[in-house]
This record gives C-alpha cells, sequence and structure tokens, in this order.
C-alpha cells in the first residue's frame, strides 16, 4: 500500500491579507481561514461542490471571470478580491433573481445577504408568494391570485407522507438534495432532476408519489437542503400553526438508541417537544446521515 504524502502548503492572497492553506484547498477555505464571510446557499461541507447558486464567487486577478470560491482550487500565488464592485454586483444580482422567484422566508441568512448587497428583488417583479398563501391554498382556502403566483404555489407543495413536507415554491435547484440521495450519499436515487431549462424541477422516477418511488425516508435530503424547501412536517407544523421558535429550543447531542452503528443525534427540543432530529456534519461515523429510524423515530417520545 502506498504511504499517503504530506500535502504542501501554498500561499494565497485574500484582500490583500497572505494566508496559507493546503494544496487542494478552495478558495472559500482560504477566506473563512482569514475570517472572510463569504455567502454561500448550494455550498455542503459534506457534499462535492454544484457551483449552482454562485452566490460566492470572488474576483480572482487576471482571470477574465468570477470564480466560484466554493470550488475553485487555490493556486499559490493568486490574489483574490472577495467585496469588489464586481463581486458585489454579480451577487447582489444573484440574490435579486433568487428572492423574486423562489420564496426564501426559511432560508438562514438569505435576509441578511440581501441587505448586506442591498438587493431589490422588486425590479424582476412581485416577490414570490410566502409561506402563508401556500399554507392557505393547501387547507382549500382562496387566495387571490396575482398573475399565475397562486396556481404555482399550489402546485409547489407536495404532502403525501407523515414524515416530511416538500415545498418546492423554496426549492433554487441547488442539486444537494440529488447529491445525498444519491451516489454521495444514501445511494437511492430516488429522486433527480426532471427537464431542462426553466422547466427544470427536482422529481420523483416518473414524477409519481413519494411513497410509491424508491425513497426510504432517510431524511438526509432534509439534512442538507439549505432553504427549507424539505422539512419536517412536525416543523412544517409548527410554522404554520406560528408557534415555530428557535429562540426557545435547546439542542442536545446524543446517541441514536436503535442499533450499534453509534450514530450521533442533535435533539432540538421546543418547550419540553422534540420537534426534528439532526446529525453533526462533522461526525466521523455519520457526516451528518441518518436513517429513518434515527431521523424520524421520536414521536413516541411525545406519546407515552
Amino acid at each position: 500500500m502506498t504511504p499517503l504524502l504530506p500535502k504542501r502548503m501554498i500561499e494565497v492572497e485574500i484582500d490583500g491579507t497572505p494566508v496559507r492553506v493546503f494544496e487542494g484547498q478552495t478558495l472559500l477555505d482560504a477566506c473563512r481561514k482569514v475570517g472572510v464571510d463569504t455567502p454561500t446557499l448550494c455550498y455542503g461541507d459534506t457534499l462535492e461542490p454544484k457551483n449552482a447558486c454562485r452566490v460566492c464567487v470572488v474576483e480572482v486577478e487576471g482571470a477574465r471571470v468570477l470564480a466560484p470560491s466554493c470550488s475553485r482550487k487555490a493556486e499559490a500565488g493568486m490574489k483574490v478580491r472577495t467585496d469588489s464592485d464586481r463581486v458585489r454586483h454579480s451577487r447582489r444580482m444573484v440574490m435579486e433573481l433568487l428572492t423574486s422567484s423562489v420564496d426564501l422566508s426559511t432560508t438562514p441568512d438569505a435576509a441578511g445577504y440581501a441587505e448586506r448587497y442591498d438587493a431589490r428583488p422588486d425590479r424582476y417583479g412581485p416577490a414570490a408568494a410566502p409561506n402563508p398563501d401556500r399554507d392557505r391554498l393547501r387547507a382549500g382556502h382562496h387566495v387571490e391570485p396575482d398573475g399565475d403566483t397562486a396556481a404555482t404555489v399550489a402546485s409547489a407543495l407536495k404532502d403525501d407522507n407523515e414524515l416530511y413536507v416538500r415545498d418546492y415554491g423554496k426549492c433554487i435547484l441547488c442539486y444537494k438534495c440529488v447529491d445525498a440521495c444519491g451516489s454521495q450519499h444514501q445511494n437511492t436515487f430516488a429522486i433527480s432532476i426532471a427537464g431542462r431549462g426553466f422547466d427544470a424541477r427536482i422529481s420523483t422516477e416518473h414524477a409519481i408519489e413519494l411513497p410509491e418511488s424508491a425513497c426510504v425516508y432517510c431524511g438526509n435530503c432534509i439534512q442538507v437542503c439549505p432553504t427549507g424547501a424539505l422539512m419536517f412536517r412536525s416543523e412544517h407544523e409548527h410554522r404554520a400553526a406560528g408557534t415555530w421558535d428557535e429562540a426557545a429550543q435547546t439542542v442536545t447531542k446524543t446517541i441514536c438508541p436503535y442499533c450499534g452503528v453509534g450514530c450521533n443525534v442533535e435533539l432540538h427540543v421546543q418547550h419540553n417537544e422534540i420537534v426534528k432530529v439532526t446529525s453533526p456534519a462533522d461526525h466521523d461515523v455519520t457526516r451528518g446521515n441518518l436513517c429513518i429510524k434515527g431521523r424520524f423515530g421520536f414521536q413516541h417520545v411525545q406519546r407515552r
């Protein structure tokens, strides 16, 4: 067996500050090492970069186009600018286009990114319908249509199982759920991208209902979803009722009791009720992944 050779370190410059990183690390790694807060949406530490959202782009001196920092490997001598006019303009447009076409109300940091880059999504028409409209449509209530918005959000919400809800009105097509369900994590391949261009969407095989698909309900797609398009039913119902309060929640790390693998789980508890279960992304065994028992087998705790 060939021994692993140590990686050499290279030096790059981030906004005028020299930083040394290991060969093979990305510009995002370099930015984080010097404390530069680079926005990301489609990036996940446990998945290979997909370069889908383009909100993490930076300017590399001498390069013709902006580079996605999440996937661009650092090279010795690189000079990178993370807050130039060109970078800010690109990030602002990304946030404007996303906010005007997708409901980002449950996307962490999205509102902060939009404010930081002075995004004005109203330039592209009315914003995507917020959650209350979708919840009212799902309940059968009348919602005054705004163009074809009502029809769009009515078909976007998929409620066909007892464990989680899919709200594709919040989907930014980052492909993280597809990768987590596919070869990078679960190898179930229950979901993939259907259609092309503006018709591209996340779908099961032949667009069948989720309970009839190959889905094993591991919930690893929920773990990596950055926008809340995939959400625990418990969280979805709390949000619909207006009782979801992350400030009141505690997160307790423990060991999954169902088998001997020893997966770490994080119990999110609000007012003495487990509202969802996650797994730490930096755990050597799980890498954020769980099975159906570890992810969803907590309902009995509240029903004793």
